[in-house]
Formats: C-alpha cells, structure tokens, sequence
C-alpha cells in the first residue's frame, strides 16, 4: 500500500496526464484562497443532499487523520460548511475538503491554512437533517470517488488516483518526473518541433 505522502510530490499535471481526463475534477472545484499547498490523501466520501450539510459535519468527526474529506452536493445555495467545522477538521488531522458545493468564513479558512477545494463561498448555512451512509461512491466535480481512492489537489487542480492502481501510478508518475527532469530545454524543444510539424504534416498542412 502506497502511503499519502508520497503522492504530495507528485504534480497534478503529471498524474493528469497518466490517467487522462476521467480522473480529473472540473474547473470548478478549485483552491479557495492561494497559494495553497499540493495536498494529498486517500478519500473519505460523503454525499450531501442540496441544502443540507450534515453527513459532511458528521464526517470531520469520523474521518481517519489524513483523509481528504470528498463531498457530493452540487449545492450553489446553501454552504456546506463553515470556519469553526474547517478548524475542528484541521484539528482533527483531516487534509483538505473538495467539496462539490460552497463553503463560508473563507477569511478564518484562510487564516487557519485549510486546504478546501470547492465551486465557491456563500454565506448563508444548509440545514442538518438528511442522514446518508459515509464512505459510498460519491461523484466530485465529475469524477466517481471511492473510499480509499488517493486524492491529489494543487493550485492546477484536483486528481483522483483509483485505489487499485496507486502503486502502479505512483511508479509511472516517479519515472516520468525523472526523466523530464534529466531532459534539457534544447532536448525538449527539438523533440518538440519534430513531434509539431509530424502532426502538422499529418494533417494536411503546409508552410
């Protein structure tokens, strides 16, 4: 089993481009303040219905330490959660938040350092009343998370790593992190331009 610190070295770009565009959450779900830290950790998942915020209040008490808390809502009215539930998370140990939905006291989420990726802020409270089960499937910004799954987020955006393919991907992401690095700017480019003018000339043009 792959351990959620070594996954913070890794780019989300770089595991974008390993898992292609299925695992990566929509423009929407971004930092919330900058810069923000790479934040890494595997998926505790909690599904909010509109207007309601209480599985995710529920969750910060039961999320192991280094969790990325994941919360389906698709919610644009109501915040999920606030300053105080960001601070007793942090506390807690929990990562980060990537919530499909909106938060509020961005100034005191700030202050304290708490990584939250989401659609945005609000600052008008959901209600606490719909039970649903913790660590279910849940859909994120576009993608299916599964308890367990590795979650990568940066100020690039968020990533999400399937559970069964952690350590494979984690070796790819090493490999290729190595050999850009070992690459020069003059190496790149001419392999570059050979790579540009194969699909230009691929495709019909000329000049």
């Amino acid at each position: 089993m792959t351990d959620a610190t070594e996954f913070q070295d890794i780019p989300t770009t770089t595991l974008a481009d390993l898992l292609g565009r299925d695992q990566v959450m929509d423009t929407g779900i971004r930092s919330l303040w900058a810069p923000v830290p790479r934040t890494a950790g595997p998926a505790f998942t909690v599904s909010c219905p509109p207007g309601d915020n209480l599985m995710l209040h529920a969750a910060i008490y039961r999320a192991e330490p280094g969790s990325v808390i994941v919360v389906e809502s698709g919610d644009l009215d109501w915040a999920l959660a606030g300053g105080n539930v960001c601070a007793v998370a942090r506390r807690r140990g929990v990562a980060a938040f990537v919530a499909d939905g909106l938060i509020r006291d961005l100034a005191e989420v700030r202050e304290l350092g708490f990584p939250v990726f989401a659609r945005g802020v609000i600052p008008i409270p959901g209600a606490k009343k719909a039970v649903r089960p913790l660590n279910k499937p849940v859909r994120c910004g576009g993608v299916r998370v599964r308890a367990g799954d590795m979650v990568v987020a940066d100020e690039e955006g968020v990533v999400v790593v399937p559970g069964a393919r952690r350590a494979r991907t984690l070796a790819e992401a090493r490999a290729k992190l190595a050999e850009e690095a070992a690459e020069t700017l003059d190496a790149w480019e001419a392999a570059h331009r050979t790579r540009i003018d194969m699909f230009l000339a691929g495709n019909g043009f000329e000049g």
